[in-house]
């Protein structure tokens, strides 16, 4: 063993990662923001947390509203999980640009995303700064699941097991292979 860096590694460790959508909504404006930092924290009662970066528009939008969608994107929204991640929120309606089906959550106020695999609405019970990060405590209220699933996009490096999608700069989409 060897002593590393923090890039090492990710490098080594850090794909695959499924990606998620935290979708968020307040005073009339809303953004969806892809993160690969997200995580089941309790069962009892439900709960996940994400990390966002106090630069995104989504993350103003949760500190305003105090809640958030969490949803997964299958392989059919590779394209859009790259506008997403590399547009923001604050100079354009992500929704409108992508002709994102929606409709209103049960129980928050931000929006499903009807393409997605699943969503799951949550209400911030807690926050952290963690370094350059905010990290959102939410408890989910209520689990939306599709009928008809994709699988799961990934960021991927160049592992065998994965179908590659889509990469542009230092983003890279796949999913995980079926045969």
């Amino acid at each position: 063993m060897k002593d590393g860096t923090f890039k090492d590694f990710r490098t080594l460790c850090g794909r695959p990662a499924r990606i998620a959508w935290a979708v968020a909504e307040h005073d009339g404006r809303r953004s969806i923001c892809p993160l690969g930092w997200k995580m089941q924290t309790s069962h009892r009662p439900p709960m996940m947390a994400i990390s966002v970066a106090p630069a995104r528009f989504t993350h103003d939008l949760i500190a305003n509203s105090g809640v958030f969608v969490l949803a997964w994107p299958g392989e059919d929204l590779a394209e859009a999980t790259l506008f997403c991640g590399t547009q923001s929120g604050r100079n354009v309606d992500k929704f409108a640009h992508l002709n994102l089906a929606t409709r209103p959550a049960k129980t928050i106020s931000a929006p499903l995303i009807e393409s997605c695999i699943a969503n799951l609405e949550c209400t911030v019970a807690g926050q952290v700064t963690s370094g350059d990060h905010t990290i959102f405590f939410g408890e989910v209220t209520a689990i939306h699941v599709h009928e008809d699933p994709k699988r799961m996009l990934c960021t991927i490096g160049q592992e065998s097991g994965y179908l590659f999608l889509l990469e542009k700069g230092a983003y890279r989409f796949g999913v995980v292979r079926k045969d």
